[in-house]
C-alpha cells in the first residue's frame, strides 16, 4: 500500500475556536476537575470554573494592556500550570501565542521575536526576561511579566475594569481559520522556520483524536502528568486535547523530578519521547545488578517480551502464564509502581521506539502507543490506538488524515493536522507542501492494513564512497539502547566505511562501573578504559548482526562531553546532525585519517 484516507469522525463548525473547549466545560459541568497543581502535600484540583475564571481574568488584563485581536504575545517558560492560563487567556483576547524555549540563546530569541513581531512576552523568570529584553535589542518590548513575580496577579488585577463581555466578543469573533499560534522549528539547517497553526488544527485534530482514542484512553478516570516542554508542539496538542476531552492534567517543569511527581498524582497515561523509556529500562537494569539480581532482571524482561508477543499469536500457553506471574511478582511490578502504579499507556513519539521497547513494557503492563507527526502537522498524523495497535509502526492515520508513500520513499500527509504555511516564507512554504500534501521529509512504508512505519529521515541518508545506502537511525536507535550509551550519531557519507560517534550516559555510569567492579572515574578515563571499549564495541556487533557488512558500523569514537538541550539536542531530545557534523569535523576527519594509516601499515 502506498497511500490511506481516512475520513472525518467528527465534524466540527467553523465558529469553533480553541477557547470554546473550555467555556464549554465551564457552561455545562464547571465542578469538572481540568488541572492540578502541586501544593507541597500533593495536588489541588483546579475546576473548570476556577479555570475559565482565572484564564477571563488574564485576558482582561491582556485587553487592559492594549493587546489587540491577532497581536503576538511571546511565552518562555518550563512547563507549569500557568503556561496554559497564559496561553488560554492569549486566545481568550483573540491573540497569537509564540512559544519560545526557555533553554534558547538570545540569538534564537531575537530571531523568534523579530520574525514573529511578537512585542510582549511572558518568562518563567527575571533572568528569562533580561534575555529577551536583550534580544529585542532595538525593537524594546512593549511589556514584559514574570511569573514568578506574581504576571498572573498583576495581569488579573490590570484587567479589573474590563468586562466579561468585551472577552467574550474577543473570543466569539474566533473562527476556525484564524491563526492560534506560530511555532519555531529547531533550525538545524538555517533561520528557525515559524509553523503557523490555526485554532482549526487544533480543535479539529483534538474532536477527533477524542474519537480514535477512545474511552480506554480518556475515560472519566484518566489522568495525565505533562513533563514534555510546552513550547513543543507534542505537549501543547496534549495540553489542549486534555481540556477538550474533560481530563486532568499536571505539569512537571523539571523532568529529573518526574519520578517523585509521578508516584503521588498517579497518571493513567503518559506522554513521552523513546529516550525516556531506554532510560527507564536501563536503569531498571543497572539497580538489578547493583543488587546483584541482574539475571533475574534479564529474565523477567525476557519473559515479559515473549508474553507480549504471544498476545499476537493467540495469547499465553498455560507455560508462559505461570513464567510471567512469577517475572511479575519479582520484578514487573515494580515498574508499574514507579510510574504511579496506575499507568495503561504511554504515548511516545519523536522517534522509532523499537520492537524490544514495545513489547517489554507491554509485557510489564504499560502499553506504548507509538505516534508520528511533526509541528508542520500539529503534532499526530498518525497513532496506535488501544483497539488496533501493531508494536513496531506508528499506527493508521487519525480521522481527517491522508498519508502517500512517494517514489522515493518519503511520507506526504494532508489534511486537518497540516499547517497553513511558514510564517512570512512562501518560499520555504511552497517548498514543503505541494498541492496540499506537507512532505515530511521521513522516509516511510504503509502496510496493507494501512499503518505506518518509520524508516529513516531523508535528508539523513548516508550514502558511502562504496555507493551503499545506510539508514542511521536503524543503527542508532539499537545502540543507544545500552546503558552506557546516551548519545550516537552514525556516519560515513562519501566515506569509505560506516562509522559511529558516541557520547557515554553520565548518569548511568557510576552504577555500570560498580556493577563491573570497577572503580569510580570519569566519562574521559571511563572512554579510555578497556572494559568500557569492550562493552561499546559490544553494543556496535548486536547493531551490526541487524544489517550487512557494508551497512555495519567499523569504527567509533567517543566524545568528551554528552549533548544536551540547547547545544545538539532540540527540546524532543533529537540529534541535531548537521551541528554534530560541523562542529566534529576534526574528530571525524581524524577517525577516517588513522583508519587509513592503519591499512596502510597493515
Amino acid at each position: 500500500m502506498n497511500a490511506t484516507d481516512v475520513p472525518l469522525m467528527v465534524s466540527t463548525p467553523e465558529e469553533l475556536a480553541i477557547p470554546d473547549l473550555l467555556v464549554d466545560w465551564a457552561a455545562k459541568e464547571p465542578a469538572r476537575v481540568l488541572i492540578e497543581r502541586p501544593d507541597g502535600a500533593g495536588w489541588s484540583p483546579v475546576t473548570a470554573q476556577t479555570l475559565h475564571e482565572q484564564v477571563t481574568g488574564v485576558a482582561k488584563g491582556l485587553i487592559a494592556s492594549g493587546v489587540r485581536p491577532g497581536d503576538r504575545i511571546a511565552i518562555m517558560s518550563r512547563t507549569r500550570a500557568e503556561w496554559t492560563v497564559l496561553d488560554f487567556a492569549i486566545w481568550y483576547a483573540g491573540a497569537v501565542t509564540v512559544p519560545i524555549y526557555e533553554t534558547s540563546s538570545v540569538e534564537q530569541a531575537r530571531w523568534i521575536l523579530s520574525d514573529s513581531r511578537a512585542d510582549r512576552v511572558v518568562t518563567e523568570t527575571a533572568e528569562l526576561a533580561t534575555l529577551l529584553q536583550e534580544a529585542a535589542g532595538e525593537n524594546p518590548l512593549q511589556a514584559v511579566w514574570v511569573l514568578d513575580d506574581g504576571a498572573v496577579d498583576q495581569l488579573t488585577q490590570a484587567g479589573v475594569e474590563v468586562s466579561d463581555d468585551q472577552v467574550r466578543e474577543r473570543y466569539d469573533a474566533l473562527r476556525l481559520s484564524d491563526l492560534a499560534t506560530i511555532i519555531y522549528t529547531s533550525g538545524t539547517t538555517g533561520p528557525p522556520k515559524g509553523v503557523e497553526l490555526t485554532h482549526g488544527n487544533f480543535v479539529e485534530l483534538c474532536r477527533n483524536a477524542m474519537a480514535a482514542l477512545g474511552q480506554e484512553i480518556l475515560h472519566d478516570g484518566a489522568r495525565t502528568l505533562l513533563f514534555m516542554p510546552l513550547a513543543h508542539v507534542f505537549a501543547r496538542f496534549v495540553s489542549i486535547l486534555t481540556i477538550c476531552a474533560g481530563v486532568p492534567i499536571g505539569h512537571v517543569g523539571d523532568p529529573t523530578t518526574l519520578l517523585q511527581h509521578i508516584g503521588a498524582f498517579r497518571p493513567t497515561f503518559i506522554l513521552s519521547v523513546p529516550r525516556v523509556f531506554e532510560k527507564v529500562y536501563n536503569s531498571s537494569e543497572q539497580k538489578a545488578a547493583a543488587g546483584g539480581k541482574v539475571k533475574i532482571f534479564r529474565w523477567a524482561a525476557g519473559v515479559s517480551t515473549e508474553y507480549s508477543r504471544s498476545l499476537d499469536t493467540g495469547g499465553p500457553g498455560p507455560a508462559l502464564k505461570l513464567k510471567y506471574a512469577v517475572a511479575d511478582k519479582l520484578v514487573l511490578h515494580k515498574i508499574r509502581e514507579a510510574l504511579g502504579g496506575q499507568v495503561e499507556y504511554a504515548i511516545s513519539g519523536g522517534a522509532p521506539l523499537g520492537d524490544r521497547l514495545g513489547h517489554f513494557f507491554r509485557g510489564v503492563g504499560v502499553r506504548v502507543l507509538e505516534g508520528y507527526g511533526l509541528t508542520e502537522t500539529t503534532a499526530p498524523v498518525s497513532v496506535n490506538v488501544p483497539s488496533r495497535s501493531k508494536i513496531g509502526t506508528v499506527g493508521p492515520a487519525l480521522p481527517g488524515i491522508s498519508l502517500r508513500i512517494a517514489e522515493d520513499g518519503e511520507i506526504l500527509a494532508k489534511g486537518i493536522a497540516v499547517f497553513s504555511g511558514y510564517h512570512q516564507n512562501d518560499e520555504a512554504t511552497a517548498e514543503a507542501v505541494t498541492d496540499g500534501w506537507f512532505h515530511t521529509g521521513d522516509l516511510g512504508t504503509l502496510d496493507e492494513d494501512g499503518y505506518l512505519r518509520i524508516t529513516g529521515r531523508k535528508k539523513e541518508m548516508i550514502v558511502t564512497a562504496g555507493g551503499k545506502n545506510v539508514i542511521p537511525s536503524q543503527l542508532e536507535d539499537k545502540i543507544r539502547a545500552h546503558a552506557l550509551i546516551s548519545q550516537c550519531v552514525v556516519i560515513g557519507d562519501q566515506r569509505p566505511f560506516v562509522a559511529a560517534l558516541l557520547t557515554l550516559d553520565a548518569e548511568m555510569l557510576p552504577t555500570w562501573l560498580s556493577n563491573q567492579g570497577l572503580p569510580e572515574m570519569s566519562v574521559t578515563e571511563a572512554a579510555e578504559h578497556p572494559q568500557v571499549r569492550a562493552a561499546l564495541q559490544d553494543a556496535l556487533d548486536s547493531a551490526n548482526a541487524s544489517v550487512s557488512r557494508a551497512e555495519s558500523v567499523r569504527r567509533y569514537d567517543v566524545l568528551p562531553e554528552d549533548f544536551t538541550i540547547g547545544d545538539y539536542l532540540t527540546p524532543k531530545m533529537s540529534v541535531k546532525r548537521n551541528l554534530v557534523l560541523r562542529d566534529f569535523a576534526e574528530e571525524i576527519d581524524a577517525l577516517y585519517a588513522k583508519a587509513a594509516a592503519e591499512r596502510e601499515q597493515g
